[in-house]
């Protein structure tokens, strides 16, 4: 388990000692909780050292007792045994296994305040990690509905080894304890039907089941994907093989095309092969069984083809709203240049494509740019162009010096040398898209160091209700000489 991130106001001492007697794992403890945590944790304070005690499943305001699971010399970890007085933030989860599902940790928290501890967990980073005093973060950009919205899920499939019936749904927290569902209220509703039934014809068949101790059956994964503005759905089922191994899968192709035929909105059926040991879900190959290997969506009102593996923000109408904020805010005038880094599949680029005279797409993965020109030519969009290749390779061939530098980067955030050569080129506009607080503060950080570039505003934006995790946008403004 990792060390968590959280502010460094959260251990400060103050004055007095505590009972070292009393800091030790199985000690049973009675404190309030009082901030949450990234990691999704309540968070508690104890004693006169105001030690930090992270407890799952709790929410602030909550008066418990916990029990010391795991502990360092500034904090520990505890397991909630008692709710001695219940938060006034505290409701009824809408999941019946929200306690021990790994999927959502916030069920037990009222929606507005959840955004509330996700604002605060944006500024906590710009002025921890970040050294902004005082950054104007916006309060968050709360979702239409706080359930119903994912358009993308994965259940890891398993044969129980007791019952001997197939299950499909999430890992417990901090485990591979599997916790079987029949439906999941985050997701699109859509889904509900598929997860019930397909386990139950996957049992009539047969077919063998992956086991993840011993490396063995074929079974892994059920993938399924909805357009959320179309409607077509697109099923996908990742086995632990290659393509020799559909002969061991028994009537393949004719139960697929029976669920093509039984469900409307399905447009396809497709397998993919992952035979490594490791807990990457895909693997680099896909074949379609039936049907087509893509769906269609609506997004921003272009049309965009999106394949099983296809990288697309898992909430449309909060990436909707995020792109809005950054044309809202840019107030383009037509004749921009822009580039557009870790662009994917051109959802971001394409929509600006519309509002500037050029955009270059900066993409290290071959398929997503491949997917980028099929829907630059869907939409008949001209003025996009798309580079394969690490981002800090492309950057320095740019032919023109870009007014405005769009990062959207993976969690890990962006490559120094990506931010050396972002200086170098000097946009007037730096916007920055961010699914981690932690490493965008560090990178806000390194582009404002030199003074070139000022931090005008961030607007988080809730694309995962009912998770601790938050979606961002930065905008930088270039300095006057």
């Amino acid at each position: 388990m990792s060390t968590p991130e959280f502010p460094s106001s959260l251990v400060k001492p103050a004055s007095g000692v505590d009972s070292q007697s009393l800091w030790q794992q199985g000690q049973l403890l009675e404190l309030e909780i009082s901030d949450l945590s990234p990691n999704g944790d309540g968070v508690g304070r104890w004693g006169d050292q105001q030690r930090v005690v992270f407890v799952p499943n709790t929410v602030p305001g909550d008066q418990i007792n916990v029990r010391l699971i795991r502990v360092k010399p500034r904090y520990a970890y505890g397991k909630l045994q008692h709710i001695l007085k219940e938060s006034p933030h505290r409701i009824r989860p809408q999941c019946i296994v929200a306690d021990k599902c790994g999927g959502c940790q916030w069920q037990s928290v009222d929606y507005a305040h959840q955004l509330i501890a996700k604002q605060d967990q944006v500024i906590q980073a710009l002025e921890r990690i970040g050294q902004f005093h005082a950054p104007a973060v916006d309060p968050v950009l709360a979702a239409p509905s706080p359930f119903a919205y994912r358009n993308k899920v994965t259940y890891p499939i398993i044969l129980n080894s007791n019952s001997r019936r197939v299950q499909a749904g999430y890992y417990r927290k901090g485990s591979h304890k599997l916790i079987n569902l029949n439906q999941c209220p985050v997701q699109d509703p859509h889904f509900d039907v598929f997860l019930a039934e397909i386990k139950e014809d996957i049992q009539k068949q047969d077919w063998s089941i992956y086991n993840e101790q011993n490396h063995r059956g074929l079974i892994r994964h059920l993938s399924l994907r909805i357009g959320r503005r179309t409607g077509e759905i697109l099923m996908t089922i990742v086995i632990n093989g290659n393509q020799q191994s559909i002969a061991k899968i028994s009537d393949l192709k004719v139960q697929a095309q029976q669920w093509l035929d039984q469900y409307s909105q399905l447009v396809g059926v497709c397998l993919n092969f992952n035979s490594q040991r490791t807990n990457r879900i895909f693997g680099a190959e896909t074949t379609c069984i039936v049907g087509q290997n893509y769906l269609h969506e609506t997004f921003a009102g272009l049309t965009f083809q999106l394949r099983p593996d296809t990288f697309f923000q898992v909430h449309t109408e909060q990436a909707e709203v995020l792109l809005n904020t950054i044309l809202d805010h840019l107030q383009l005038k037509g004749d921009e240049q822009v580039v557009d880094v870790y662009c994917g599949i051109g959802t971001l680029t394409l929509p600006l494509a519309q509002h500037v005279s050029e955009i270059v797409g900066i993409e290290m993965q071959p398929a997503a740019i491949e997917q980028a020109q099929v829907n630059t030519s869907l939409n008949q969009i001209k003025n996009a162009t798309f580079e394969v290749g690490a981002a800090k390779d492309c950057l320095g061939a740019i032919p023109f010096r870009p007014d405005v530098i769009l990062l959207d980067p993976p969690r890990k955030g962006c490559h120094e040398t990506v931010i050396e050569q972002i200086l170098t080129l000097k946009p007037q506009n730096i916007v920055y898209v961010s699914c981690h607080p932690a490493t965008l503060a560090r990178d806000l950080k390194l582009l404002c160091q030199s003074g070139d570039y000022a931090l005008s505003r961030i607007q988080p934006v809730d694309f995962f209700p009912q998770t601790s995790h938050v979606e961002c946008v930065a905008f930088l403004n270039q300095q006057a000489v």
